[in-house]
């Protein structure tokens, strides 16, 4: 068995509890042990155990007592029940009672191993499902990092020597500049690469539910919590746990998660029981972390923990070498998804593309290669397929402009026009800049576009 996995043996037999210990420990797995009941529930309120393997007929408190009490507090603690009655009924009164299987006295360690090896699968499947219910896992397509500028050169260069370390890093960077897809490229050449990837969106989340997300919950320790809930820290546990746009966590939770980067421990909403956790940390901000630290919206001692290995990412429009192959390469992948045959991106279309300045970076970029591609008639993009709401409107271009307009001119003309595509609505204008709204909202502020 090679996994990582705590046990508590709970049997009033020193010999059994033994021959557990050495059957089991090693290869990741820990084995503790209780001489009794009461023993092992103290021990279940200071520490989390994946499995417990309860024996069901002990003096003082019975196992199936012990038992009733595990799943009343713990319902997702998984226990395997040891019975020496060779007797049916007690094992079927057992699972009635939430165990998950039993093993009869006298057993092998053969036998041992192969219960807890399943259970362990059973766990991992469990693990699983929650992911995909979640969508954790989505694919995102090819995590490949695109580029032949000697900026992302040197991003990629880095992402290889700090990936198979356990290093926490740092990305940083405007928004749609590919944060996660580099978070990704980590994770995949690091050793973790068979675990779990799991995001965290720290701009998304509801500030009074953001606890209960990273550390879980048990059930009924809010109103609404009608289950017990893995939380993203356990979902993650043996992989990559990363946090994109750190930054917009509140001070409270900083405070938590920094005690969590330095214990390695958690503890859910609502519970007592401290459960060990294994995860490499990446982080992920658009945001000035030095300034926040400076107005106190961001704790220094979370930054220095976070910021290993600072890492940042050049917005697309100081790498515009790179546009023709993000655009080809988003041409292939758009084609292949909408069944299209698009050929080729024209000439005029291409140069349009390198000479506007993509206030939403790589993002905005494969949503107007997406777009073109569907609403192109031939076989060719042309100009008039680019930003197409109805009406051709071709890229506003630094050669069309007069010589004295500005970046920031262009950039604003063009945001108000899209703003006003919409009537006003910022969501579906921050979607079509493939921009997020709190991009929008920031920039609308600042060129005084109501």
């Amino acid at each position: 068995m090679s996994t990582h996995a705590n046990i508590l043996v709970i049997d009033d037999e020193e010999s059994i509890r033994d021959a557990c210990e050495q059957a089991l420990s090693g290869d990741g797995i820990r084995v503790e042990a209780a001489k009794n009941g009461s023993e092992g529930l103290s021990m279940l309120k200071e520490k989390y155990f994946d499995i417990i393997i309860l024996d069901l007929k002990m003096p003082g408190l019975s196992g199936m007592d012990v038992l009733r009490k595990i799943k009343e507090n713990n319902p997702e603690t998984i226990v395997i029940v040891i019975t020496g009655y060779a007797t049916i009924e007690s094992a079927v009164e057992a699972m009635k009672y939430g165990a998950y299987d039993f093993i009869p006295k006298p057993f092998t360690p053969d036998s041992l191993r192969a219960i807890v090896k399943r259970t362990l699968d059973r766990r991992e499947l469990a693990f699983e499902n929650v992911l995909l219910r979640s969508e954790l896992k989505e694919s995102l397509g090819p995590e490949v990092i695109i580029g032949q500028s000697q900026s992302m050169k040197k991003v990629e260069e880095l992402v290889q020597k700090v990936g198979p370390t356990d290093t926490t890093v740092l990305i940083s960077g405007e928004s749609g500049t590919g944060k996660e897809l580099v978070a990704r490229a980590i994770h995949r050449h690091s050793s973790r690469r068979d675990k779990p990837f799991v995001a965290v969106d720290c701009g998304s989340l509801v500030e009074n539910l953001f606890e209960s997300e990273l550390f879980g919950h048990v059930k009924g320790s809010f109103t609404g919590a009608v289950a017990t809930k893995y939380g993203r820290f356990e979902l993650a546990n043996g992989g990559t746990l990363f946090f994109d746009e750190i930054g917009n966590i509140s001070i409270d939770i900083q405070t938590k998660l920094l005690r969590v980067l330095q214990e390695r421990e958690i503890t859910k909403v609502g519970g007592s029981q401290i459960i060990k956790v294994d995860v490499r940390i990446v982080a992920a901000t658009n945001r000035d972390l030095n300034k926040a630290i400076k107005t106190g919206t961001f704790r220094e001692d979370l930054f220095y923990r976070l910021s290993v290995v600072p890492l940042t990412l050049p917005p697309l429009r100081e790498r515009r070498d790179d546009i023709p192959l993000l655009a080809n390469f988003f041409l292939q992948k758009y084609n292949k998804k909408r069944k299209k045959n698009i050929k080729a991106i024209s000439n005029r279309a291409m140069k349009a593309l390198i000479e506007y300045d993509w206030p939403g970076n790589v993002r905005e970029l494969e949503n107007s290669i997406e777009r073109a591609i569907v609403l192109a008639e031939g076989q060719v993009v042309n100009p008039s397929d680019l930003f197409y709401y109805g009406v051709g409107i071709e890229l506003p271009s630094r050669s069309d402009a007069a010589e004295s307009q500005r970046l920031v001119d262009v950039e604003k003309a063009h945001i108000a026009r899209i703003l006003k595509m919409f009537n006003g609505h910022r969501g579906k204008a921050a979607e079509k800049l493939g921009i997020d709204r709190k991009t929008l909202r920031l920039k609308l502020k600042k060129y005084g576009i109501e």
